[in-house]
């Protein structure tokens, strides 16, 4: 059995990002016979200048990637039947709306060291794709945090103080430094990098050639 740290660096706001995961999870169940790993989320902020009161997201990927409408809603519809695929509802429409994350990647640093980061992430996807929560409210991420089964009033103070700003930043410029511009991206063990939502097969693969590796 081969331990296996898997840097899942990725945003809260990226549904290329929720499919990659869920994908992963499935991969790593399937191939549970040969590694046991070891999942560690970095913060990437795709909008690090969005304002906390957030844009409509179509109007959003018009001026970002030139899409149409048309063009989006094709891809909103394939990125909800591949989540629905993996089992997550993903609930956005044209009005959904895009969110400053950079909050979120706060908590989610502090959930590492609580043992909770992966609890906390899925519940600000949730919070977000699923719900369509204001995720620039500081509430919205208390009751992820509760929901992850963390402290809220902790989570609350931190979200009133600048706890871990520094970090986050730091952690943001390192994988920057890496060579990662675009997410998700998947690095295992310090030396592989798999990118994008792949599916689970393509996960199991890579896993097994690099734990045959040893």
């Amino acid at each position: 059995m081969q331990p296996m740290r898997i840097d899942f660096v990725s945003d809260v706001v990226c549904p290329w990002c929720v499919i990659g995961l869920k994908s992963l999870e499935r991969a790593l169940a399937k191939a549970a016979d040969v590694v046991t790993a070891d999942i560690h989320f970095q913060p990437f902020e795709l909008n690090p200048d969005m304002p906390r009161e957030g844009q409509n997201v179509a109007a959003h990927i018009a001026a970002k990637y030139g899409a149409d409408p048309e063009r989006s809603k094709g891809t909103r519809d394939l990125i909800r039947n591949s989540a629905a695929d993996l089992g997550f509802a993903m609930n956005t429409n044209a009005d959904s709306r895009i969110w400053n994350t950079f909050d979120c990647h706060r908590l989610l640093h502090w959930a590492g060291g609580e043992g909770r980061q992966a609890e906390l992430k899925l519940a600000l996807f949730t919070a977000h794709f699923s719900e369509g929560r204001d995720m620039g409210d500081p509430e919205v991420l208390v009751a992820a945090a509760i929901a992850a089964g963390l402290d809220g009033e902790a989570a609350r103070a931190i979200l009133a103080s600048d706890a871990f700003i520094a970090d986050v930043r730091r952690d943001e410029r390192f994988w920057r430094e890496q060579g990662i511009n675009a997410v998700p991206a998947i690095v295992i063990n310090g030396k592989y990098l798999i990118s994008g939502g792949q599916p689970p097969e393509a996960f199991e693969k890579a896993i097994r050639s690099i734990a045959a590796e040893g």
